[in-house]
């Protein structure tokens, strides 16, 4: 493993090695999709032989976070603000750190800019959906992450993980689309179809196969309600069927879920399980920079139901079920109708995963430095 350390301002220049920002992993994001695809895309990069020109940086004064094995290096900085204040601290304290480690790039992988940068800049945008989709509901975050949207046109490269993204970059943030790379993400190598999953499912959780399954936060973005509804129109079809949630149901969750099982959180391996054991993946989500949870689901085997909005159609394809965005009925009959028959779906899904990988991800974003870092050699 590296050792992690802050370079002092006279050590000599890196030249054509890459900043890696990984410090997302060292907090609560480490959890959620910036988490996986930081974890992605290193894999991804490693598998490439890219490692020996990257260097990770990373909060000195956090725990290090587990890191797969490479030839990188590491390199620290330390914040006094990591809540509401960071991205305003960041904008003032990062040009510094980058003039200590002096490398050839930085990428950040979230919105975690330098007012100035005195390298060139690539920024990796997941969603602007505080701004995009959000409303009243999340002026808070518009106001956590404002200097970064702000200083985003600034970034000689935006990697936007969708169309969808890229459109709302230039769109919403001014970013010329000229500098945008579309890089879609990719699932992580333990969502696959799982031998035994029926019967662990069974042991674990006292469920039988078929079930309809939902993923993640049940925030108002992920449409709760519709997902009940949906559940309900299903079962005017196929009586028996289950809802089971998977995940934390975070902060905005409804006081209940009537009759659902809600799981809690699962780690990766079962989550696996869970996909590969469902009748149907039901995804009543208002807006997604990506759409994570259905390539899981596809990759696992597990046909996918869900609204026709963002970035869904670019993931999902003709591979799952797309219905008119808020029509909730529309989405039960769709899970019932493709729980019945699940194999066209899952031989589907899995085909269509099968243009998604980190390794892909990994090439696509290799040549965006290239191309900056011969810009400033």
């Amino acid at each position: 493993m590296a050792r992690l350390v802050i370079p002092s301002r006279s050590r000599s220049s890196t030249g054509q090695s890459v900043l890696l920002d990984v410090r997302p992993l060292q907090g609560p994001s480490g959890g959620r999709g910036v988490g996986s695809y930081a974890r992605g895309l290193l894999k991804g990069l490693i598998a490439e032989g890219f490692d020996s020109r990257l260097t990770l940086l990373l909060d000195a004064g956090l725990d290090e976070p587990a890191l797969p094995p490479g030839s990188y290096r590491l390199a620290g900085s330390r914040r006094r603000y990591h809540g509401q204040l960071a991205a305003y601290e960041e904008a003032v304290a990062l040009r510094a750190d980058l003039e200590r480690i002096r490398p050839g790039l930085y990428h950040a992988i979230d919105l975690r800019l330098p007012g100035r940068s005195p390298c060139p800049l690539a920024v990796t945008v997941h969603d602007l959906i505080p701004w995009a989709w959000g409303g009243p509901r999340m002026r808070g975050e518009r106001l956590r992450f404002w200097p970064g949207k702000r200083l985003l046109r600034g970034a000689d490269v935006v990697v936007a993980v969708s169309q969808a993204t890229a459109d709302d970059a230039a769109r919403i943030a001014g970013v010329d689309p000229r500098r945008v790379r579309v890089v879609p993400e990719a699932a992580d190598e333990t969502f696959k179809p799982s031998p035994g999953a029926h019967e662990r499912v069974r042991q674990r959780w006292s469920l039988g196969a078929g079930y309809l399954l939902f993923v993640g936060a049940l925030d108002a973005r992920k449409d709760p309600a519709s997902l009940l509804r949906a559940w309900a129109s299903a079962r005017e079809i196929r009586p028996e069927v289950q809802l089971v949630v998977a995940g934390d149901p975070g902060r905005q969750a409804p006081p209940s879920m009537p009759d659902a099982r809600l799981l809690g959180r699962v780690d990766d391996a079962e989550l696996a399980d869970l996909y590969t054991a469902a009748g149907c993946f039901v995804f009543p989500s208002r807006y997604e920079g990506f759409g994570l949870p259905c390539l899981e689901a596809m990759a696992c085997g597990c046909p996918v139901a869900a609204f026709r909005n963002s970035s869904l159609p670019e993931v999902v394809g003709e591979a799952g079920m797309l219905v008119d965005d808020g029509d909730a009925e529309a989405l039960g009959r769709a899970a019932a109708a493709m729980s019945a028959e699940p194999e066209r779906w899952r031989r589907a899904g899995l085909e269509r995963a099968k243009a998604f990988s980190w390794r892909k991800a990994a090439r696509q974003t290799i040549a965006a430095y290239e191309s900056l870092l011969q810009i400033r050699p």
